[in-house]
């Protein structure tokens, strides 16, 4: 009984784990994945040598990971932010901090330097993680629905909520792998596409965010959902993956150059 009782403990844990993280483990992976295939090669030594014996696609999920542990509660609020109109308002943020303020920080504080390894490894793994979730549209919420989480939907007949669906849901429907669609996606990667997404402030990150909500809560009355949603918005994450891509390698060139 006690065993059973274990595993039933352990598969409710995964099943709200599922519904509470961004982008699922494949779109960490293959965020990751290509902005490895995009940074200059000494930068990117500097970098693994900094996450060994993790890569840089792996590391993306630690951050989640690190939920269990109660030691990292002071960064469970670091993976998101409140913007109501794209703007970036202190004010109306979690006190324990959000992605917006993390990231800065974070990123200020590995240039300075004069980190012990596990620091600097911790910091770096959580800085990617912030980098790629904050370009999940639902992780800039509105303040009022939890990101999403609070709306229940029904995706091909099984109960989730919208923002499972962005982070894993209509990814993993695809039946590839992250490296299969991560070079899918990579082709799509041109220079004149990098120069615009590599010259967009954070501030314009969130304006990107907010302008897709309309897309992203353009929901059936019946909230059932399967293939014409997956066809009118798939092509926003992809783009969302790939500006994740690019401007994740540009701060770790701006960090380690």
């Amino acid at each position: 009984m006690k065993a059973f009782k274990q595993f039933l403990l352990s598969l409710i844990l995964t099943l709200f784990v599922s519904q509470a993280f961004a982008w699922g483990q494949l779109g960490h992976y293959l965020i990751g994945y290509m902005a490895e295939k995009q940074m200059k090669k000494s930068v990117l030594k500097k970098v693994e040598k900094v996450l060994d014996p993790m890569s840089l696609g792996r590391s993306g999920t630690w951050m989640d990971e690190i939920r269990s542990d109660r030691a990292y509660d002071y960064a469970t609020t670091w993976h998101y932010l409140t913007s109501k109109n794209g703007e970036y308002d202190p004010t109306i943020q979690e006190k324990t901090g959000d992605a917006y303020e993390a990231i800065n920080r974070l990123k200020s504080e590995l240039k300075a330097g004069g980190l012990s390894a596990k620091e600097e490894s911790e910091k770096l793994k959580m800085l990617i993680h912030m980098v790629e979730d904050i370009h999940q549209p639902l992780h800039v919420g509105t303040g009022e629905d939890r990101g999403g989480n609070d709306v229940k939907i029904e995706f091909f007949g099984q109960p989730t909520n919208l923002h499972a669906l962005w982070d894993s849901g209509m990814i993993d429907r695809q039946g590839m792998s992250y490296s299969e669609l991560g070079d899918e996606l990579f082709r799509r990667i041109t220079p004149e596409l990098q120069a615009k997404y590599r010259s967009a402030s954070m501030e314009d990150w969130l304006k990107e965010a907010v302008s897709l909500r309309g897309d992203v809560y353009n929901l059936p009355e019946s909230r059932r959902i399967s293939y014409a949603y997956m066809y009118e918005n798939f092509h926003i994450a992809e783009e969302r993956m790939i500006a994740a891509s690019v401007r994740l390698a540009q701060i770790l060139e701006e960090i380690y150059e």
